[in-house]
């Protein structure tokens, strides 16, 4: 893409699947041999081997004790800062109500400098913490919303799991600005592109040089995770760093960020249409209304599973079976009582799960699967709340080129409601002046079906969806990887794996069995060549939107996409009573 000038419609990439119209996998002849000269164009690396065509499979890391620890204060890199070091106790922190064990934390800033446009103080703060007990693997933890914070290096991201706790030494950073800046650093290019990429390659070669510091070596495996901004980091990742990371979790990827900005502004706007209260969308789709619609969908898709309970595991299937037209209660006279739509709601409901668009009829983001946790209270929150609060800060000073006047502040909502969203949608592929990058370019994977570096090199990557998330939709997340499958011949399962997860919301929440190890079945897949078929999930106990009637036990296989779970037979709420099969015009994992 073009970043001096805006591209044509016709040229600019952008959503072509409405769910529900998922091709076949292609079944080729001949793919095996050809994936075997594929591989073969890539330098041969110590360590790994190739099986029948499959990318080269990675030595496990090794444990290593901490060796350093105060004198890390002392530690040099170029254009670095080290602000702290010290020994962190057994104890001191936890995560998921388990002690983190001892471990270094170190403190620091790079690239410090003044911004010539703004005036403004900028560099990109960070903080890593190193396990006494070490795996011999280093996490790049990339963090969410529009950064701007060094958030505590646990590792922690979705599912549950925590890499410190396995024993990683983590980094943590704000990707180059403060959070006083938010989202006004967008008015610099630098904080723009250390925000949208560049940051990540600043750090990486300091971590490592940390970590070799800290233990007497580099780490023997890197990897990278993070959820929502943090996915489409790691997504960022598999496509620019593959050479620097072996593997890549991204949950909840919005990996076309700017995208899904206008469409979270555009669907704000149908909402206006008919809100009963001007100063509060929520009353343009009310939880009771949702409740009737997740309720209809229930009474369509459950079932097509095999299993009555409470959860859409055929997601495709239910695209096709459901319709807000005809399965939910249309108000008689136009009065609502909880208990129906309007057929002015129902025309918004259908407009936004389809996808926005300009007036024109163009695509701006991806379609939403209709899915029963819109019912979740997270799910309002993005629709009707983040839509008018967060997204015009981002879509106007980091994703506009120019960007908007700092005056809209004072009304982010009015700014919102009243955006040119055709105008909108052109400026994020705008580049010019000092701005030399459009938001297109430097939020989003360069090529995000080219990962030849990644598959060569034998990294994997993962990425996990939740069905339910109303601003990343699940529906780009599979198109993409239907578009990556397609490049790579059918192929793209030998290392880029997908999970979505019936009901859950964005990164986590919602109806669902949203706790899963998937950071340690990475580790498994890069370092032992055992690729997950599927992941256990299993509730939260604590998640207070969990239906009454749901075991505090259930659990439910995450299957490969597009693989289903299944009922087969057994405890209905055991994963191990389901299997992952069939799935829409493929056959299963």
């Amino acid at each position: 893409m073009s970043t001096s000038a805006v591209p044509h419609p016709s040229t600019r990439p952008g959503p072509q699947r409405r769910r529900g119209t998922r091709g076949p996998r292609l079944a080729l002849a001949g793919v095996a041999a050809a994936a075997l000269l594929l591989a073969g164009t890539a330098p041969a690396v110590a360590g790994q081997h190739r099986d029948d065509g499959r990318p080269p499979h990675l030595t496990a890391a090794t444990p290593g004790p901490l060796l350093e620890c105060a004198s890390l204060a002392g530690f040099g890199f170029d254009d670095t800062v080290v602000t702290g070091a010290a020994l962190v106790p057994a104890g001191a922190l936890s995560h998921g109500g388990e002690p983190i064990g001892a471990h270094c934390l170190v403190t620091g800033r790079m690239n410090e400098r003044v911004s010539d446009v703004d005036g403004n103080s900028y560099a990109i703060g960070f903080e890593m913490r190193l396990p006494t007990e070490w795996s011999g693997r280093y996490l790049y933890q990339a963090n969410g919303g529009i950064d701007g914070t060094v958030v505590t290096a646990t590792g922690a991201v979705g599912g549950g799991e925590s890499g410190l706790q396995q024993g990683m030494a983590v980094l943590s950073s704000d990707a180059g600005h403060a959070a006083n800046q938010n989202p006004l650093f967008g008015l610099d290019p630098q904080a723009r592109l250390d925000y949208g990429y560049q940051a990540v390659g600043t750090l990486t070669p300091m971590a490592k040089a940390l970590v070799e510091a800290a233990y007497g070596r580099g780490p023997d495996r890197s990897y990278m995770t993070g959820g929502s901004n943090g996915g489409r980091h790691t997504m960022v990742g598999a496509a620019r760093y593959a050479d620097d990371y072996d593997g890549f979790l991204a949950i909840a990827p919005g990996f076309n960020l700017p995208q899904a900005a206008v469409a979270q502004i555009w669907g704000a706007q149908q909402y206006a249409t008919v809100a009963t209260t001007a100063a509060d969308l929520a009353t343009a789709f009310t939880p009771a209304e949702r409740e009737v619609v997740a309720g209809a969908i229930l009474r369509r898709c459950d079932r097509l599973d095999g299993l009555t309970d409470g959860m859409v595991q055929a997601s495709d299937a239910c695209q096709r079976a459901f319709s807000v037209d005809r399965h939910v209660p249309t108000c008689v006279g136009g009065d609502r009582d909880g208990t129906c739509l309007t057929t002015a709601q129902k025309a918004v409901v259908r407009a936004v799960f389809a996808g926005a668009r300009t007036s024109g009829g163009e695509e701006v983001y991806s379609s939403f699967p209709y899915d029963p946790g819109l019912t979740q209270p997270g799910w309002a929150g993005w629709e009707f709340g983040a839509s008018v609060t967060l997204d015009p800060g981002a879509l106007g000073f980091v994703f506009s080129t120019p960007p908007a006047d700092p005056g809209v502040l004072a009304d982010l909502r009015g700014y919102a409601l009243g955006l040119d969203v055709d105008a909108a949608a052109e400026a994020i592929y705008r580049a010019g002046g000092r701005y030399t990058e459009s938001a297109m370019a430097f939020m989003t994977p360069p090529d995000p079906t080219d990962l030849g570096t990644l598959r060569d090199r034998g990294g994997k990557l993962m990425v996990i969806h939740g069905a339910a998330d109303a601003v990343f939709s699940a529906d780009d997340t599979a198109d993409w990887y239907d578009a990556l499958d397609r490049a790579e011949r059918g192929h793209a399962e030998r290392f880029a794996r997908y999970f979505e997860v019936p009901g859950m919301g964005h990164v986590s929440g919602g109806p669902a069995t949203d706790r899963y190890a998937a950071l340690a079945a990475l580790v498994d897949w890069v370092e032992r060549g055992v690729a997950p078929s599927s992941l256990v999930a299993s509730v939260n106990p604590a998640n207070p939107v969990l239906p009454a009637d749901w075991s505090a036990g259930r659990s439910r296989p995450l299957c490969v996409y597009p693989a289903v779970a299944r009922y087969r037979h057994g405890d209905p709420e055991l994963a191990s009573s389901f299997v992952c099969a069939g799935g829409h015009g493929r056959g299963g994992h």
